[in-house]
C-alpha cells in the first residue's frame, strides 16, 4: 500500500482487498465490539492522533433554524477531497474509530471533517431541543455548509452504525439540496431500528447496560445545560432501551408513538429507492447489534453496493493483537474504487 500525494488514490489496485481474517482468538463478535474502542487501543489511537489534533480546528457549524453542531476539521492541501465522518449513537467525533479513520484518510490525502450529531460530544449546550435520530435536516445543512466552505475536489460521507444510517439518508436527498456527494462509505449502518433495538434489549446484557448508561449520562448533561426545560430525575426507572425510547419519543420528539419514530429513520421502508449516489456498505454477518437480515427488505438502486464479511462484530474488524483495524483499509479501498 503506497502513501502518495494529497488527493491521489492510495491503493495500487482498488478493486482488490483481502477478506477480513482476524488472528486466532479474536474472531468472537463480542470481543471485536468491546476491544475496538476499549482500553489499550483507545490510548494508542489517541496518542497517534495527537499530531493531527494540533492541526485540527474546532468549529460550530450553523444549520437551519438556528441549530448549531460541533465539528472538527483536519485540513490537507487546498482543494483536496473531503471526507465528512459521522459517529454512532452515543459516540462522538472523539470516538476511537473516528480518530483512527481520520488518521488513515489524512495520510491518504483527504481533508476530514468529524461531525458531532446534536447532543453528542461536548455539545449539549448548543441547542435547547433534544437529539433524536430523525433530525436529518440539520445534518444535511451541515454537509451543505462544509461543501460551500471548503469546496473540495470530491465530497465523501462516511459513517459508523447510526452515523452510517445518517450518511445514507443524507445521500438519498443530497441532490435535492444542491449537495454533490461523490460517494458514501457506511460501516455497519443501522438498517431497521426496530430490529436493532430488539437485538440490544434481548442480546448480551452488556450492550443494553452500556447504551442505557451512556444515554442516561447524556441526558443528565442536557438537563444541566437547560435545567428549566428538562427534569430527568426518573431515568433509573427504565430497564430496557425500548421502554426508555418510547417514553422519550412521546414526550420529546413530536412523534405520536415508537412505531412512527422508528419508521421515520429506517432504511427498509423505501428510503433508498431513489438513491443516486455511489454508496459502499460494509456489514458483518455476526454483528450482534445490526442484524444483516434487514438487507433482504431494503429497496435500493444499483448505486447501493454491499460487502458482507463473515466476521467483524459491530464496527470491530480488529486484525491482530496490535489491535489494528481492517476497516480502515476497507474505507480507503471503498473511497478509491472505480
Amino acid at each position: 500500500m503506497d502513501l502518495v500525494a494529497c488527493g491521489t488514490p492510495l491503493l495500487k489496485n482498488p478493486s482488490d482487498i483481502a477478506e477480513f481474517s482476524p488472528a486466532l482468538g479474536l474472531a468472537n463478535p463480542h470481543i471485536q465490539a468491546v476491544l475496538s474502542s476499549a482500553g489499550i487501543r483507545a490510548g494508542v489511537v489517541r496518542r497517534r492522533f495527537a499530531g493531527l489534533r494540533n492541526l485540527s480546528t474546532d468549529l460550530i457549524v450553523p444549520c437551519g433554524d438556528g441549530v448549531r453542531l460541533l465539528a472538527h476539521f483536519t485540513p490537507c492541501a487546498p482543494g483536496s477531497p473531503l471526507v465528512i465522518l459521522i459517529h454512532g449513537w452515543e459516540g462522538s467525533a472523539e470516538s476511537v474509530y473516528l480518530l483512527s479513520a481520520t488518521r488513515q484518510f489524512h495520510a491518504a490525502g483527504y481533508s476530514v471533517l468529524r461531525l458531532n450529531l446534536r447532543d453528542h460530544g461536548p455539545s449539549h449546550h448548543l441547542n435547547e431541543d433534544m437529539f433524536h435520530s430523525c433530525r436529518l435536516q440539520e445534518v444535511i445543512d451541515a454537509v451543505a455548509w462544509a461543501q460551500a466552505r471548503y469546496q473540495p475536489s470530491r465530497l465523501l460521507l462516511g459513517g459508523f452504525s447510526l452515523g452510517g444510517n445518517f450518511a445514507l439518508r443524507v445521500a438519498a436527498l443530497a441532490a435535492n439540496h444542491g449537495i454533490d456527494v461523490f460517494r458514501v462509505l457506511a460501516v455497519c449502518p443501522v438498517l431497521d431500528p426496530a430490529e436493532t433495538m430488539h437485538a440490544l434489549d434481548t442480546g448480551w446484557f452488556v450492550y443494553r447496560r452500556y447504551f442505557l448508561n451512556k444515554w442516561r449520562n447524556s441526558l443528565m448533561k442536557k438537563m444541566s445545560a437547560f435545567p428549566d426545560r428538562y427534569d430527568f430525575s426518573q431515568l433509573q426507572s427504565f430497564a430496557t432501551l425500548t421502554e426508555m425510547t418510547e417514553h422519550f419519543v412521546v414526550h420529546h420528539t413530536g412523534y405520536p408513538d415508537l412505531y412512527n419514530y422508528l419508521h421515520d429513520y429506517s432504511l427498509i421502508r423505501g428510503r433508498l429507492e431513489n438513491l443516486n449516489v455511489d454508496s459502499r456498505v460494509l456489514l458483518a454477518a455476526d454483528d450482534p447489534i445490526i442484524p444483516v437480515s434487514g438487507l433482504s427488505r431494503l429497496q435500493t438502486t444499483d448505486y447501493f453496493k454491499v460487502d458482507v464479511s463473515r466476521l467483524g462484530g459491530h464496527c470491530g474488524y480488529l486484525e491482530n493483537y496490535r489491535l489494528t483495524s481492517w476497516v480502515n483499509r476497507w474505507l480507503l479501498h471503498a473511497a478509491c474504487a472505480p
